[in-house]
């Protein structure tokens, strides 16, 4: 390993580096798309040596190819493949299935990068990341307070204070004032201190998973560069030299995060006891403690929410500095508090006893009030840098983000509803001896049924439009394939995977109406919960017996389908533990959910690009500053992203230097819909004029990868006409046997993949003039 990397850099013989003009050698370095593969099949070769990197993400090369730089006679007039493997980065041991519990996270953090394209406009786009920021805050507050809710009221203060539930739980016995005789741990103070540490502890959890992650896949630094006097990072943040580091705000956020889950445990041990001592006759002491107390946790509540308020992301430059001393002092001052509170509770109070539920009503209904205005107002600042600059290609006309923040708070309602559901089923049975879970997470349960009513009605009408597309695609079938035996189902077969590929483009209607409903929905259970204070079958009773009836149907489907999501959200997380196939599923939903860096949520799960895109960077400028050669940076599916964002964070001078190679690339599909700040025409624009010639394929029948459809006279020099797929319609002498229709696997097998790839390859063969190939029409790139 070590002699590969050697050679692989090695000068020549007057300590000069060898160069690929004068050599003939250059270099094609492959990016492999979600799911991840082996460099031996990326290469084509069963023996490859690792040049550069670790087990992690790492670089590599045929054997017969170690030493190409020492030996450029070998390789006239045919380029170096390397093969750049970060598939570990997404998918490796079991520990990854731990990452479905931040799922919530991850889409929030999605919304920050989804806001609509702004110039000018620096105080507006502030707010927006200020506001996702901010819920993701009630995230994890909710997360923590679900967990309060299951250890503290309806373990600690219901089960354990009622006589029958505990005894049928004898693992609770010693909390039960019945069962123990009075124990030392069975007053309800001491009881409520004891079970905090089940959510302190799942604080802890998520604080260690953010601090281990970012040690292992995002501390890399890029390459530290002075930017050129033509340099214009202007188009898109992606070639700021910073932003790829964001150390300075996810440790900021991740002591804020852990200070707000440890101050939630706080108040439900705090508060509880403060409530029975501010009654009238009480111990005055303990009263004053009590206030003193809910005035700490409440000045500590402001200071985690000033954190979070007070500083964005730097990207324009890579800031190394670490506020130190408030990322040790804030967490600390909110577990100083947490043991405040615990040692408050515990105080002995005769007359104290457990009955009903704690107010957790309040509290989530809070909760969700906040999320729902939130996410009110990001649309609406949303909707202002959308006019500002209109871009019809925007999903959802730049609403995208705001409907995504609200996924992540449905989501983390479900979950949380959920958990509530299951443990108070789990303790109670069907005894009903204690009150339950609060009544707003009833009504949020009750609420999935309209909501999956609403989602099949729109899957119908989508099915029924996919079935119309195929029937038209049935004709441009044989137009494609002219002079072939037409075969009915084998036409169909085409046109149906075709029709279906072009569903990834109903995704904004999708989200859109899915968001909208959850909103009202959402809020129509808040004042359901607030206005009756009873569950919906309860509250509806004596009613019109329609009503009576929707209403019992939904909160029993409701309860078993929250149930039913929760037991397959622990199974998947189960299997995924044990299976690798399950863990490369969870791999590829992350290739897509966490490209982007952690900006709005620290707990998310981790940026893998934070270390691809360093990676990718550094062997580009290091092997052509070592060099002086050009290469091809030939990108599939999300390598193509890699390959993009990396081209960004090259200097100009390199960058030209870089022919691109994209295919089934959803730059534009996806990214510059989803993304329009980031990958929208103007930023796809530059990134054109600025390499030295970029080439994309695409077929019809992929649903994901697409035209990069640039705007001008771009477009045509960039993508190539659609493939097509399959390669051949019937049998022929070169498919004997029938192709498959591949979609967006396997763009090698395409003759035309060959074709343009040599195209891109002839331009760094030395004695070539570096001319624009021509496009699809025969008329000269510019």
């Amino acid at each position: 390993m070590e002699r590969a990397q050697k050679r692989a850099s090695t000068a020549g013989a007057d300590g000069s580096a060898t160069r690929p003009e004068a050599s003939g050698t250059a270099l094609e370095l492959l990016v492999h798309g979600v799911g991840g593969t082996t460099p031996e099949k990326m290469l084509d070769d069963p023996r490859t040596v690792r040049i550069t990197g670790d087990d992690t993400a790492a670089v590599f090369r045929r054997a017969q190819d170690a030493d190409a730089e020492s030996t450029p006679d070998d390789h006239q007039g045919r380029p170096v493949p390397e093969a750049y493997v970060w598939c570990n980065l997404t998918s490796g041991n079991g520990t990854r299935a731990l990452w479905l519990l931040l799922l919530p996270f991850m889409v929030v953090n999605l919304a920050h990068w989804m806001r609509p394209t702004a110039r000018g406009r620096k105080r507006t786009v502030r707010l927006y990341g200020l506001l996702v920021r901010l819920a993701g805050l009630t995230l994890t507050v909710l997360l923590v307070a679900a967990v309060c809710e299951v250890a503290l009221d309806l373990a600690a203060w219901q089960c354990a204070g009622t006589r029958a539930c505990a005894e049928r739980h004898t693992w609770l016995g010693f909390l039960s004032p019945t069962v123990s005789d009075g124990g030392w741990w069975s007053r309800p103070g001491r009881r409520l201190a004891l079970a905090a540490l089940v959510p302190a502890a799942l604080t802890w959890l998520l604080w260690y998973l953010s601090q281990r992650t970012w040690s292992a896949y995002e501390s890399q630094q890029p390459m530290p560069r002075t930017p050129e006097p033509d340099e214009e990072t202007g188009r898109t943040a992606l070639g700021r030299p910073g932003f790829w580091y964001g150390r300075r705000l996810v440790a900021r956020l991740r002591a804020a995060h852990t200070a707000a889950g440890l101050l939630t445990v706080a108040a439900a041990v705090g508060t509880s006891a403060a409530r029975f001592d501010h009654r009238s006759g009480g111990p005055a002491l303990l009263d004053a403690l009590g206030r003193f107390l809910e005035a700490a946790l409440v000045a500590a509540a402001v200071g985690v929410v000033w954190v979070v308020c007070r500083r964005g992301r730097s990207e324009h430059r890579l800031d190394r500095d670490l506020d130190a001393h408030l990322v040790r002092r804030l967490p600390l001052t909110a577990l100083v508090l947490l043991g405040l509170a615990a040692v408050y509770a515990g105080w002995e109070r005769p007359g104290w006893e457990s009955a009903g539920r704690l107010p957790g009503d309040a509290t989530f209904g809070g909760i969700a009030l906040v999320q729902g205005l939130l996410v009110i107002a990001l649309g609406a600042v949303a909707d202002v840098l959308y006019r500002a600059h209109p871009d019809p290609r925007a999903a959802m006309r730049g609403l995208g983000g705001p409907a995504v923040a609200m996924l992540a708070c449905a989501l983390g309602g479900v979950m949380s509803g959920g958990v509530s559901q299951r443990v108070a089923d789990w303790l109670d049975g069907t005894g009903m001896n204690i009150p339950g879970p609060p009544v707003l997470l009833t009504w949020q349960a009750s609420v999935i049924p309209p909501l999956l009513v609403v989602l099949l009605v729109l899957c119908g009408w989508l099915a029924w439009r996919t079935r119309l597309l195929r029937r038209s695609e049935l004709a441009a079938v044989e137009r494609d394939y002219p002079d072939q035996p037409k075969d009915p189902s084998r036409t169909r077969r085409i046109a149906r995977a075709r029709a279906a590929a072009t569903l990834t483009d109903r995704g904004p209607l999708l989200v859109a109406v899915t968001s909208t409903t959850t909103l009202l929905l959402g809020a129509g259970a808040l004042v359901g919960a607030m206005t009756t204070d009873k569950a919906p079958a309860e509250a509806a009773q004596r009613t019109h017996a329609f009503v009576e009836g929707a209403a019992e149907t939904a909160q029993a489907l409701g309860s078993w389908l929250i149930g039913f999501g929760f037991i397959l959200f622990v199974t998947w997380g189960r299997r995924a533990y044990k299976d690798a196939s399950a863990r490369r599923t969870i791999g590829i939903l992350w290739d897509v959910g966490t490209f982007w860096p952690r900006a709005a949520h620290p707990f998310a799960p981790p940026c893998y690009a934070e270390r691809a895109v360093p990676d990718l960077t550094w062997r580009m400028e290091t092997w052509t500053r070592t060099t002086g050669g050009r290469l091809v940076l030939s990108g599939h599916s999300q390598g193509s992203v890699l390959a993009a964002a990396a081209a960004w964070q090259l200097t100009p001078s390199v960058r030209k230097r870089v022919g691109l190679l994209t295919y089934g690339s959803p730059l534009e599909r996806l990214y510059g819909r989803w993304f329009p700040a980031h990958f929208g025409p103007a930023a796809l624009s530059a990134l054109h004029h600025d390499v030295d010639c970029w080439r994309n394929l695409h077929r019809p029948t992929d649903p994901i990868g697409g035209p990069v459809g640039l705007p001008g006279d771009c477009g045509p020099e960039v993508d190539r006409e659609a493939l097509k797929d399959p390669l051949a319609y019937g049998r022929t002498d070169a498919h004997p046997l029938p192709a498959p229709v591949l979609g967006h696997s396997d763009y090698q097998a395409d003759p035309v993949f060959a074709e343009e790839r040599e195209r891109l390859l002839a331009r760094l063969r030395p004695g070539l003039p570096a001319q624009r190939p021509q496009d699809d029409s025969g008329r000269s790139s510019a």
